[in-house]
């Protein structure tokens, strides 16, 4: 059986202090998290959810008992009926919220404290029969996981109203894991974004795949006008045998330059409109392949 090997999705999580890479599926963090949560969070990006879901992960929550709720973030960048119609089963009880405008906060709150309560009522019956005393009874605790930049901090922030899980636009920006109190018996985990290692490698090219989700900031990546390319290609393929509308053609009507899905030429037209030259008028491509991850990374192109 081939091993798969995860990694933090930046820099700065990847330097962690003394997490050592584990013979498990997924580093200490992500284990611990999981046997210490009762409920546990996957955010996911609504635009990429099959780019985002971990099914590894999310078959070792179920196998321990553990409770899954999917929570679809970034809403405002969708149509979310088309989004619903298309979801498979198991996702059909998922939350929308676009944790940065608030939206789909108190039904998220809700949806916690609903199974916090069927968590409580079960483990207040096994107290009782075992003669432990109400003082005693546990803390629940929420997980939050997902990809880096899926937005899990702001999630955090928008269900505790306390602001004070650190946000970032830097892909992989929250540390290590903090606990966060959200309400009397309920406390709610952060926890660094971690990319599967069978998704995560330059080598392979994957990184464009990274860099259209955010796992990989646009100020981070080496080779964005790759990314570019990727952009404008990826999405004229077919998806679940409908005709999806071709990246390239958002990325062109965005500008307002057509160059029929030349990466090249993109850049050339954009970097000469927005005056991103250097010495001897030639445009600056690093500059101007950054300006458009940034504008897909920040959804400005929808």
């Amino acid at each position: 059986m081939v091993r798969v090997r995860y990694s933090f999705g930046s820099r700065h999580t990847g330097r962690i202090g003394n997490i050592r890479r584990q013979r498990g599926k997924y580093p200490d963090v992500m284990r611990d998290v999981v046997r210490i949560s009762d409920v546990v969070l996957e955010v996911l990006d609504v635009r990429f959810i099959d780019e985002m879901r971990n099914l590894e992960i999310e078959e070792d929550i179920l196998s321990k008992g553990k409770r899954l709720i999917f929570v679809l973030n970034k809403v405002d960048l969708v149509d979310s009926r088309k989004v619903r119609r298309s979801l498979p089963t198991e996702m059909r009880s998922c939350v929308f919220v676009s944790a940065t405008n608030g939206i789909g906060g108190r039904d998220l709150r809700a949806r916690i404290k609903m199974e916090a309560r069927r968590i409580l009522k079960k483990f207040a019956v096994g107290s009782r029969e075992s003669g432990v005393s109400e003082g005693e009874w546990k803390r629940v605790h929420v997980g939050v996981i997902g990809y880096p930049n899926a937005g899990k901090s702001s999630v955090i922030n928008m269900i505790t109203k306390k602001g004070v899980a650190g946000v970032g636009k830097q892909a992989g920006f929250t540390k290590g894991m903090q606990k966060i109190r959200m309400s009397e018996n309920i406390s709610v985990l952060d926890t660094p974004g971690v990319i599967s290692g069978n998704k995560y490698s330059s080598e392979s090219g994957s990184f464009a795949k990274d860099v259209k989700v955010g796992a990989r900031t646009y100020s981070d990546v080496r080779d964005p006008e790759r990314a570019v390319a990727f952009l404008l290609s990826e999405e004229k393929q077919q998806a679940s045998g409908v005709r999806r509308q071709a990246s390239g053609v958002l990325i062109e009507k965005f500008y307002g330059i057509k160059v029929d899905g030349d990466v090249d030429k993109l850049i050339e037209e954009l970097g000469k409109k927005k005056g991103f030259l250097g010495k001897g008028g030639v445009v600056d491509v690093d500059r101007t392949a950054r300006l458009i991850l940034r504008d897909w990374q920040e959804g400005k192109i929808k």
